[in-house]
Parts: structure tokens; C-alpha cells; sequence
């Protein structure tokens, strides 16, 4: 189960990435169609600002800080996977 604010996380990551992977300095050798198959899809990537407004208007959704602490989220991950594997 993905969690509001590691969807939001993963997006920004996303974008990080694509970013990257148009510079040659960080990611050198990548052929250039990749790098013009990152700059069309970050053409229409949510920006910061639309991201936090999607995070406001559908909190269920998408979450800008992680509301659960350390402890909690080991017992979530540890519920979470004794759920899927049946013990």
C-alpha cells in the first residue's frame, strides 16, 4: 500500500530523475532519444506549486510530509506485510 506522502515523494523523484537524465554531466552516454523522450515528458510535469495544490485539495491522495514516525511506520510495514503473506 502506497501511502499519500510517498506518492508525493515518488513524484518529485520522478522529476529529479527525467531532469537528470537530460544532463549530460550527470548522466553521460545516455543516447540522445532518451534524453528527448525525458524533455517531452517533463514538458507537462506537475510543477511544485500544482503538486502542493494537489496535495491540498486531495490529501488522501498526495501528502507533503510524512505524518508517521519511525516506530509507527515499522509497525505499519510490519502489519502490512504480515497481512500479505498470511502469518
Amino acid at each position: 500500500m502506497t501511502l499519500p506522502f510517498e506518492r508525493y515523494n515518488t513524484i518529485k523523484r520522478t522529476e529529479e530523475f527525467l531532469k537528470d537524465l537530460m544532463d549530460p554531466k550527470k548522466t553521460p552516454r545516455v543516447p540522445k532519444s532518451i534524453r528527448r523522450q525525458a524533455y517531452y515528458c517533463l514538458r507537462h510535469y506537475p510543477s511544485g506549486f500544482n503538486l502542493d495544490l494537489l496535495a491540498t485539495r486531495c490529501p488522501d491522495q498526495l501528502e507533503t510530509t510524512n505524518p508517521i514516525d519511525e516506530l509507527s511506520q515499522m509497525v505499519f510495514n510490519y502489519e502490512n506485510r504480515k497481512g500479505n503473506y498470511g502469518n
